[in-house]
């Protein structure tokens, strides 16, 4: 198996979109009401959205590519493009996703590997990221990879309110 590693530019929009609408419904539609599910994708992965988020340059997104076919994507955030304020001194991780057909194949944790690296290469503290506290698979694999949880925050899946974990990773 060969992985590549892309960054995202602004010519990568439409790809960028499509692959979240993929792997965000499913990942999540079994868990959630279909008007729910439409009003978040509709929020989060609208065009302008993504592009502004690709703008930004404390936000940086990056394609996984599995012998040469798009498999999967990485977000991460530094300063203020953190959805909570941790400090100059953290990276976030605000997606992993996967294609289904690639998952339990250590894409997930090589795109984690990735985030972690670039944070040492920035001279970050800690790692941390928000998930679901209904899934069970990502936070089993995020305490296997030395996370452990320190908090929690909402998060909107439409109109529902629902837990996040935060869970933080000191790097030494």
């Amino acid at each position: 198996m060969s992985i590549t590693i892309k960054k995202c530019t602004l010519e990568d929009s439409r790809k960028l979109q499509e692959i979240s609408y993929e792997t965000f419904n499913d990942t999540f539609k079994h868990q959630n009401s279909a008007e729910n599910m439409r009003a978040y994708l509709e929020r989060a992965f609208n065009l302008n959205q993504l592009e502004q988020e690709l703008s930004n340059s404390s936000s940086q997104f990056f394609f996984a590519y599995v012998n040469d076919e798009l498999a999967g994507y990485l977000k991460v955030n530094t300063d203020e493009a953190q959805s909570e304020a941790m400090g100059d001194e953290s990276l976030e991780i605000e997606r992993i996703y996967i294609k289904n057909e690639f998952q339990k194949n250590g894409l997930g944790k090589y795109l984690l590997n990735k985030a972690i690296d670039m944070a040492r290469e920035h001279h970050k503290k800690k790692v941390w990221l928000g998930v679901w506290e209904k899934n069970e698979n990502a936070i089993a694999f995020y305490n296997k990879m030395g996370f452990v949880q320190v908090g929690t925050h909402f998060f909107y899946m439409g109109d529902e309110e629902q837990t996040d974990y935060i869970m933080s990773k000191t790097l030494i």
